[in-house]
This record gives structure tokens, sequence and C-alpha cells, in this order.
């Protein structure tokens, strides 16, 4: 039975909500007993204002939601980092966030279950349940912007694992590397991880060491589509890394399919030029047959994490 079926036959009428907590930006969407959109909002991050702020404008968007709703939704929050084992924020762009027992204090204003995952977690549990993974039983979903995140589905279910650490594939090293490839040192104490080469500013970064020139991701990719050879450059080279980023992921964990969110998943090349490259480094034994994993954009685009967090709370109290 897929995700999607499950959600529906276990809504008993009821509406979810869904909060996405970015640094920016916090949005909301209420979605029926039948998986509907019906409701949503966005509003400015109060980070500057601090923790209470913050706290304040989610409690808010839910009120909002559950008068749209005439009842009483579930509610599930996607939100940047992950939690400790005792339940405290850590790891999250959001500082104000970072050592605050988020969870326990939504649940203690709204007086209700509030589940909590982190956005890649969102964006897995969104697309495996009825956007580009529908119907897939491992789903590996990868946010590839400002950093390199990723979230795994496994029957519909969201994988945390006891570190909660499941889907932190932006800080194991870029395999296979050339002995002249760099290393760029890293947020997390590590250098070369995936996510200093593979992330938007990865590539601007490359970009300059290797042709000079101030170019956003964006920018580069719309210079190679215009003939720019050196962007051109990057960009293949990028691909390469990203072919090899996500052969080890299919090594090690097989999915059925690999989606992926954030502002360069919208390089339409990618999902052709990328499996072309991947069977180099898919385990093959020295038999050659074709990668069964399929590369696929999230169907939900940029809504796909606030329909995750929507789902999450139909689901139940998960801490990631």
């Amino acid at each position: 039975m897929g995700a999607a079926r499950r959600f529906l036959m276990s809504s008993g009428g009821r509406w979810s909500v869904g909060i996405d907590l970015g640094g920016t930006k916090t949005e909301a969407v209420a979605l029926d007993a039948a998986g509907r959109q019906r409701w949503r909002q966005r509003v400015a991050t109060p980070q500057a204002q601090g923790y209470d702020a913050v706290l304040d404008a989610i409690c808010t968007l839910v009120q909002q939601a559950r008068a749209a709703s005439g009842g009483r939704p579930t509610v599930g929050v996607g939100a940047p980092g992950s939690l400790t084992a005792a339940g405290l924020v850590k790891n999250a762009n959001t500082a104000c966030l970072n050592g605050r027992p988020l969870q326990q204090d939504l649940q203690a204003r709204l007086g209700q279950p509030v589940a909590l995952a982190n956005d890649a977690n969102c964006l897995a549990l969104s697309e495996a349940t009825d956007g580009a993974g529908q119907g897939a039983n491992v789903v590996f979903a990868a946010i590839l912007g400002t950093g390199c995140g990723a979230g795994i589905a496994v029957g519909g279910q969201v994988l945390v694992g006891p570190n909660r650490l499941a889907g932190e594939w932006g800080h194991n090293p870029l395999p296979w590397a050339d002995v002249d490839e760099p290393r760029p040192p890293c947020y997390c104490g590590q250098a070369g991880c995936v996510e200093t080469l593979c992330s938007g500013p990865g590539i601007a970064a490359d970009h300059q060491r290797r042709h000079g020139g101030m170019l956003t991701a964006q920018q580069i990719a719309q210079q190679a589509a215009a003939g720019d050879a050196a962007c051109a450059d990057t960009l293949a080279r990028w691909q390469q890394r990203l072919a090899r980023a996500l052969a080890g992921v299919i090594n090690l964990l097989d999915p059925d399919v690999i989606v992926l969110g954030g502002g360069l998943s919208r390089m339409a090349a990618t999902y052709t030029a990328v499996p072309a490259l991947w069977h180099r480094w898919v385990f093959a034994g020295g038999v050659r047959e074709p990668v069964r994993t399929g590369l696929l954009p999230a169907l939900h685009g940029d809504a796909s994490g606030v329909r995750g967090a929507a789902w999450l709370g139909r689901q139940g109290n998960v801490r990631a």
C-alpha cells in the first residue's frame, strides 16, 4: 500500500498543517483529509528578534490554519538542524534555535503533539508520499542549494537512526577524488566534504579557483547554456562530482529513486548528464548493466518541504 493511500485511510477526516521554518521565511500549508491543499501562508522569519518571536510566528500560523480548517489539525514542523538526545536543536543555521527545546516548547504552547524533522527529511517524506518517489520503497532526497543535505524514506517512513544522522550525506568525503582535486575546509571541521564541492557556493568557489571571477552557481549555469566555455567546464566538473557523490549513495543504499530539491535542482541538464556518468562508479562486479535508480526533480518543487511537514504531522511524533 502506498504512503499516500495509508495517509488517507488514517486521516479520520482531519486536516494536517505543515510548517517550513527557514532562515528568511516561514511557510505554512493545510492539507485536507484527501491531501489537497486548502490553505497556505508565508511570513518573514523573525529570527533577528529572537527565539520567542520565532515561536510566536509559528503558533500564529497554526492558529490561522486551525481557523481555516474549522477543527484541530495535526501539526508537523520542518526546521533546520537536528535534535540532540535531550531534544535540543543543534546545527541550525537559524542560530536562535540552537540549544533550545523547540519541539517541547511548541507542544506546550499549542497544547497538542507536534512532529519535528529537518527540512531534508520533510522533502524525502513529501516526495515518497505523493511526489516523484510515490510508490517507491526507498527514496533518497537531496537538497542542493546553499548546502547539501539529504533525507531517506523507507516504506513511506522517514529513516532517522539512533544518532539522528540518517541522510547526512553532505558531510561525507566526496568519493573517488582525483589526486589534484581540492579539499576545501568545511564548517563541520572536516575537509573535502560533498557539501564543499557540490553545493551552490561550492560551484562558485570551484569556478573562481579554476577560471577566476565572482559568479554565482545560477550565473554559471546561465552562461554555460549561452556557450561560455569556462562556465561549461565548471558545470561539467560539478556534474561529474555529483555523479560520484550519488554513486556512493547507490552503492550503500540502492534507492529506487533519487529526488533532487533546492536551487540547483532546477538545472534540467542534470537529469540526463549525471545518470550518464554515475555508472562508472556504481558497483557492477565486472558485469555492465543499466543502473535502475531514477534521478528526478522534486515533483512539488519549493512546496515539497512544507507538504512533507504536513505528512509528518499525520504520521506522529517524529524527532529528527
